[in-house]
């Protein structure tokens, strides 16, 4: 009778364990970030955050300044001009930005903006409020998946559909 019951709780035990892995295992993603020319320049780690979603970017051959960056609605990143990743991920349906008056809130796909260096690096950790790695309608999972897109110049972060933030450069499919 002792040892059934020591069977049964190291049974338990170790679905438990496993339940957790899989869990973990569907917390992060990431994007490999390509320029028009498809050539790899940047990386981004997602993980699980909270709300959200925390996006830490790492990205090198950018213009210097400021350039919008915005979560995508399709997981396809054709070059050179990236039109392939759809428009920003709005499954709410709001306005683009933070500062846009016909609020309240922007495209849960609206991130800040990305700011390179002299030398055109540029290295930011963002949060997606309301998106998830997950499963459910704010899923980037969703069928179809989504994609980090990089724009030429920085975003207003108010006017529609993309903040005036110019055409798409470099682009990454946000993968498990």
């Amino acid at each position: 009778m002792r040892f059934r019951i020591l069977l049964v709780i190291a049974v338990v035990l170790s679905l438990s364990a496993a339940v957790k892995l899989t869990a973990a295992a569907h917390s992060t993603a990431h994007a490999d970030i390509a320029n028009a020319q498809g050539k790899k320049i940047g990386s981004a780690k997602l993980t699980d955050y909270g709300h959200g979603v925390k996006i830490e970017v790492k990205i090198s051959e950018l213009s210097p300044g400021q350039h919008g960056i915005h979560i995508h609605t399709v997981g396809k990143c054709d070059p050179p001009g990236f039109t392939s990743a759809g428009g920003h991920f709005n499954p709410t349906n709001t306005h683009h930005g933070v500062h846009n008056i016909q609020g309240p809130h922007p495209h849960l796909g609206d991130l800040m903006n990305l700011a390179a260096d002299k030398k055109g690096n540029a290295k930011h950790t963002f949060t997606a409020d309301g998106v998830t790695l997950g499963d459910g309608a704010n899923s980037l999972f969703h069928e179809g998946g989504t994609s980090l897109v990089v724009h030429a110049q920085r975003d207003d972060l108010m006017s529609d559909p993309a903040g005036d933030s110019g055409g798409r450069i470099a682009c990454g499919v946000i993968e498990k």
